[in-house]
């Protein structure tokens, strides 16, 4: 890759926040025969191709943050991870 890197953010709702979409899979994955599943939270995956002129560090890392909190994800119901690679 060189010098091109890739940043993930990894968005789901808070804990405390109710997820229907989720508990509409959890439901139909019980129905088509795959018993045990206690749980299924639904999240969105973004990776976002990062420049050469990007280096890794705590500026990307607020960088990043910021874009999440602007765009990527709603704070008020959402949490998010961000991560990046090389």
């Amino acid at each position: 890759m060189g010098d091109r890197m890739k940043a993930t953010v990894l968005v789901r709702l808070k804990r405390e926040v109710l997820d229907p979409q989720g508990d509409a899979v959890q439901r139909a994955l019980g129905s088509l025969g795959f018993d045990g599943v206690r749980e299924v939270r639904i999240g969105k995956l973004i990776e976002i191709d990062l420049g050469p002129a990007a280096r890794p560090g705590p500026e990307l890392t607020a960088r990043l943050a910021k874009m999440s909190d602007a765009l990527l994800a709603n704070p008020v119901i959402e949490d998010y991870e961000v991560s990046v690679s090389e």
